[in-house]
Formats: C-alpha cells, structure tokens, sequence
C-alpha cells in the first residue's frame, strides 16, 4: 500500500471525471482503499421515503469518495497545482513540500 500523497483539509483540484477543474477542500481520506472526499465534488442525489412518523422525506445530497489518483494538491502559498515532495528534517520527522516553490504543505 502507497502513502497517498493528499490529507485531510488540503485544497485539491480534480483532473479527471465529470467534475474535472473543480476545487475543493478534503473532507476524508481514507489511505486503505486510496479514497478521497471532497466537498461539492462528486455529489449524488439520493430520494429517500420517510421511514418513522414525523421523519422528512426527500432528495438529500451528499458527496461520494472518489479515487485519489484523480485529485491534484493545490499549494496554498503559491496557489499552483503541485504533486507532492518528501523531505526529513533534523528531528526525523517528515514534511510534505510544493515541488514548485518548496513551500511546506
């Protein structure tokens, strides 16, 4: 399993899909299945019945994971779309950086 290069709360733009340059922030990662969700991207319509009295019925809408592979992280300092960079540092902890201006993700 690869580490998946996106995480929660990142501003990732969509290169792929019915939804191909749209922004958006993650609002779920889900590293097992390489999964994402990201808010007002892949959204779905789903017509529910009430269920229990006093229940509403109606067309709720809610967004749907996707595959990571088809997100991009937009750098929040630079504003560009980015793929990701690795480095350690002295503590033996890693960071995520822009590859376009080095900037920390």
């Amino acid at each position: 399993m690869a580490k998946m290069n996106i995480k929660t709360g990142d501003k990732v733009c969509i290169i792929a899909g019915k939804d191909k340059n749209k922004t958006g922030k993650v609002l779920a990662c889900d590293p097992k299945s390489n999964k994402i969700k990201v808010e007002g991207v892949n959204v779905v319509h789903r017509h529910t019945k009430p269920r229990a009295v006093g229940q509403a019925g109606g067309i709720i809408s809610n967004e749907q994971p996707f595959n990571a592979c088809k997100a991009i992280v937009v750098c929040p300092k630079c504003g560009a779309k980015t793929r990701v960079a690795r480095r350690r540092i002295a503590d033996g902890t890693g960071v995520r950086l822009c590859k376009k201006c080095g900037e920390e993700l």
